[in-house]
């Protein structure tokens, strides 16, 4: 791909970070991603419920997500990087829970902590009815259970959330949330819901639509206390000690690109100092170098990241060269 391409697909990549990921945080704020819960222990009931297999786990995931961000305590890593990340290790499902795994992709995600966790229950509260398919093409209109019992029932949903430190693989910290619905009825996903035909992971957890039905009230009552005390947590957190350098490769139409990547924890967002070296010192007895004497060309945040290398956005008086010098700089 020509460079001038590659330069300006970064820049419409700049303008959309700017609006999708969250504001970098100060340096207390802790940076974390959270993987898709595990919920192959209520697969059935949840397929049952919506008529077709739905991801709850990703639901889940986003909701919780989503009120990680209204909080402001972390800084949370959005889908697309997880996504990203996930086709190139070939992260499968049944890795979901795995701390080790976890804490892998963590590493590769350039994050402090990584959230993970399990869906435990997920449907009625009278488990011993009977229920019948109900069909999700006709989910606008229909939204009961098919062959369920003519009698109320509430909606119940439970999981449980670790955060792992991403360097050691350790669990930090341990939540658990129950939700039941403060209402009872014939179907848990009446009267909200999205019209039409749907598919794995076609339910939007995070929406108000979703929150109005039994099960959506449930699930909301199960995440909020999760996030409350994954969030007092924040202090158990170490943040990863980052020492980044690398040189400039080529600069064009106000961008760079360095020689490192996320491979070396370089991750997008970062700020890096472009200096041009001036002279050495040398220790007149040993000819060692002492010390670098360095001009200061400007800074550059990183817009994209490959495991080998860094298109970042550059601003200063100067033009940068290829060979000056690049430093991360922790904000």
């Amino acid at each position: 791909m020509p460079l001038a391409k590659t330069f300006s697909r970064s820049a419409a990549t700049l303008a959309a970070l700017s609006v999708l990921l969250p504001a970098i945080g100060s340096a207390q704020q802790k940076r974390i991603a959270v993987l898709d819960f595990e919920y192959g222990t209520v697969r059935s009931a949840a397929s049952a419920l919506f008529g077709t297999d739905v991801d709850v786990g990703r639901g889940i995931r986003d909701l919780m997500v989503e009120k990680f961000v209204k909080s402001g305590e972390y800084s949370v890593i959005e889908r697309a990087a997880l996504d990203k990340v996930f086709a190139e290790q070939n992260f499968s499902n049944s890795d979901r829970a795995n701390p080790a795994s976890a804490a892998q992709l963590g590493k590769l995600l350039g994050v402090d902590g990584i959230v993970i966790g399990s869906v435990t229950q997920f449907g009625r509260d009278d488990q011993e009815r009977k229920v019948g398919g109900g069909g999700f093409g006709n989910f606008g209109r229909k939204y009961g259970l098919g062959g369920v019992k003519q009698s109320n029932a509430k909606a119940v949903v439970a999981i449980t959330a670790r955060i792992i430190d991403t360097n050691t693989a350790e669990i930090l910290a341990v939540a658990n949330g129950r939700g039941e619905s403060s209402r009872s009825g014939t179907s848990l996903i009446g009267g909200g819901g999205a019209s039409g035909a749907g598919g794995l992971g076609g339910v939007d957890m995070s929406s108000s639509n979703f929150g109005s039905t039994l099960i959506g009230e449930a699930t909301t009552q199960a995440v909020d206390p999760v996030v409350r005390e994954l969030e007092g947590y924040k202090d158990r957190i170490a943040s990863q000690a980052r020492d980044i350098s690398g040189v400039v490769a080529d600069f064009d139409q106000g961008f760079v690109i360095l020689n490192v990547g996320s491979g070396a924890g370089v991750r997008v967002g970062d700020r890096f100092d472009i200096k041009r070296l001036v002279r050495e010192v040398r220790d007149p007895t040993t000819d060692r170098v002492i010390r670098r004497v360095e001009n200061t060309m400007g800074t550059a945040v990183a817009t994209e990241v490959d495991d080998l290398s860094t298109v970042a956005k550059f601003s200063g008086d100067q033009e940068p060269k290829v060979g000056d010098s690049a430093k991360v700089v922790e904000q």
